[in-house]
């Protein structure tokens, strides 16, 4: 399942619920598609919102609705007693494979997130895949590190942040992690802006936000990616431009759960507060590209 894209959905949901119905809709979606795994409950999808027993409820229901699909789900919380809980509530579930960032209010040393991985590992039946995600968790991983927590049992993958924008530099960046990472754990990029040039570089797979509303095309482009078709894969990326833009300068779940509600896909609102939805000239915007990105999702 640690190949190709990885399409994280949104946990659409207001401050009463999580709407059990849409969230359903969007994973079968997915799954038409036939997106390589779906990501449930990352940061798209919401997780730190959520108590334990929200997030076990919406792992079950897309585990349910993803048929033959594999479903990672977060597991990654602030203490590690809760992290272990939430794997043994993501294995009883069925989920594929866990997603696990360091997360913690305070800032943790490179001995601390080791251990988070090595006591969290022992308790694992299925892969882990690591998320380096320092725009949130406000930690930054080593390679160094890294490649002492790929060596753990368990862990198949690293979900790494965006990647340089210059191609001989991205591919300096995932060579210089891979000669320290066991061949068996791939390299996934994340950072939706970056992912064509971090798939040109090498990562096997594309962990993706966009995936979640428009997988057929970002599909696509991860895989002529993946066929050696860089070029392709880049002239996709720079006609999502626009959406680009409005990540960097909004946030990927603001703009994605605007994009989901400009299309009837969820309710408003769908944020938990006190996250606030797009300003209306943001919307505006958004909006006059979704016609033109929801034809080439299904040209």
């Amino acid at each position: 399942m640690f190949h190709g894209l990885s399409a994280f959905p949104l946990t659409p949901m207001n401050e009463q619920h999580v709407n059990d119905r849409e969230f359903v809709n969007l994973i079968q979606r997915l799954v038409s598609a036939r997106v390589d795994s779906i990501g449930v409950l990352g940061s798209t999808g919401n997780y730190a919102y959520l108590s334990r027993m929200e997030r076990l409820r919406v792992l079950q229901l897309a585990v349910s609705a993803a048929e033959n699909t594999p479903v990672m789900t977060s597991i990654s919380a602030l203490r590690t007693l809760d992290v272990l809980h939430l794997a043994e509530d993501a294995q009883k579930a069925g989920a594929s494979a866990v997603l696990l960032a360091p997360v913690s209010y305070q800032t943790l040393t490179d001995e601390e997130v080791y251990l988070l991985y090595e006591q969290c590992t022992k308790s694992l039946s299925i892969p882990l895949c690591v998320y380096d995600n320092p725009g949130t968790t406000k930690f930054h991983f080593t390679d160094e590190l890294h490649g002492r927590i790929a060596s753990l049992p368990h862990v198949r993958s690293i979900k790494i942040p965006g990647v340089p924008s210059n191609l001989e530099a991205a591919n300096v960046r995932i060579n210089n992690l891979r000669e320290l990472v066991p061949s068996h754990v791939t390299i996934g990029v994340s950072g939706d802006p970056f992912a064509a040039t971090g798939l040109n570089a090498g990562c096997e797979l594309w962990y993706s936000v966009l995936g979640g509303l428009f997988p057929k095309l970002c599909l696509r482009m991860t895989q002529v990616s993946l066929k050696g078709y860089s070029a392709e894969a880049d002239q996709i990326s720079t006609q999502i431009e626009p959406i680009w833009l409005l990540f960097r300068q909004y946030g990927s779940l603001r703009v994605i759960s605007a994009a989901a509600e400009i299309m009837g896909l969820i309710s408003s609102p769908s944020l938990p507060l006190p996250l606030q939805p797009l300003n209306s000239s943001a919307r505006d915007l958004l909006k006059s590209f979704l016609i033109e990105i929801s034809s080439m999702e299904e040209s």
